[in-house]
């Protein structure tokens, strides 16, 4: 969250924090983490907190990572420094940062992937959503039996992986399931096929999962699709193409439309940036200013941007929430 602040998150009504495994593994490692009291106390965040897993930064290394049975070897893209992680590491580390909702380790293939290296992909993600779970539960007796522990303990969600083949979605579903979660995540979505694509196999595998469990969809952040996926019955999102393309000057307005603010037509363009918005920021400054100071490579531009996107997306999915509320 890159320029804001956690008083900027709260007054926009973010609820759930993620925060990155891979990358606080390398800095500051899962110990310092622990040792100041985990996540919560480490960043002073009070609300809930997810971390994913690490797995799709790992296998996002490409040449720099080695896939074996029991996990995947790689390199740091930040030093070169060995590492590995697998199963049982990955939930040990997420359990060391405190939160309070853990990701199964998966294995996410790209969508150009071939069949047979799907299945493979998807046969490792069973395997190692089994061992997550082992580990899981033997860090849940250990706690529960440590006097100095909190008796409280994350949730463990399973990934579905499985492509765009809806069989292997199917069956890496079912698998999960029979092994049982707190709840389900969709991943493998949103890198690269087409966005009908991706509600196909959104329409065939999210009736499967349970309806009494949180139904998770990975890395996908268009508010278009967004609404799209809700009336499929996905509840959690992720992503970060909302900061992301603020921090580059695409602003998403409360009308539904998108400006590019560095274009020049905005330089003498002196109306508020949003006088609707959910950010005080975009209610205060104008787009000529918003403007100016992404020409002059001005930090404060990105808080402006990022804050006015994040409360964008978070107003939409307040507002779905209400209409299901209303239907319910």
């Amino acid at each position: 969250m890159r320029g804001l602040t956690h008083r900027d998150l709260k007054d926009l009504g973010a609820q759930v924090l993620l925060c990155n495994t891979y990358h606080l593994h390398l800095h500051p490692g899962e110990d310092t983490v622990a040792a100041a009291g985990g996540l919560h106390s480490y960043i002073g965040w009070d609300r809930p907190i997810l971390t994913d897993s690490g797995g799709y930064q790992v296998f996002s290394l490409k040449g720099l990572r080695h896939i074996r049975d029991t996990g995947v070897e790689f390199r740091a893209h930040t030093d070169g420094s060995r590492h590995f992680l697998g199963p049982n590491e990955a939930t040990e580390i997420q359990w060391k940062l405190g939160a309070d909702i853990i990701m199964c380790f998966d294995e996410c293939p790209p969508s150009t992937a071939s069949r047979r290296e799907i299945e493979a992909a998807v046969d490792r993600t069973l395997q190692w959503a089994k061992a997550c779970k082992q580990t899981h539960e033997r860090l849940k007796q250990t706690s529960q039996a440590s006097l100095t522990s909190s008796t409280s303990h994350p949730l463990l969600f399973g990934i579905v992986q499985g492509g765009l083949h809806p069989d292997l979605r199917r069956k890496c579903a079912e698998e999960l399931m029979a092994i049982g979660f707190d709840g389900y995540a969709i991943g493998g979505l949103a890198v690269g096929e087409s966005e009908e694509e991706m509600l196909s196999i959104l329409r065939e595998i999210t009736p499967l999962l349970p309806a009494d469990a949180p139904r998770y969809l990975m890395g996908v952040g268009v508010l278009r699709q967004l609404k799209k996926c809700v009336e499929l019955g996905i509840d959690m999102f992720d992503c970060v193409l909302p900061m992301r393309i603020a921090r580059h000057g695409t602003i998403i307005l409360s009308d539904g439309s998108e400006i590019r603010i560095t274009n020049t037509q905005y330089k003498e363009d002196h109306s508020r940036l949003d006088a609707d918005s959910p950010s005080d920021l975009s209610r205060t400054h104008s787009k000529s200013y918003l403007h100016h100071l992404f020409k002059v490579n001005e930090r404060l531009a990105e808080t402006i941007a990022c804050k006015q996107n994040l409360g964008m997306t978070l107003k939409m999915m307040r507002e779905l929430r209400a209409k299901i509320e209303q239907c319910s």
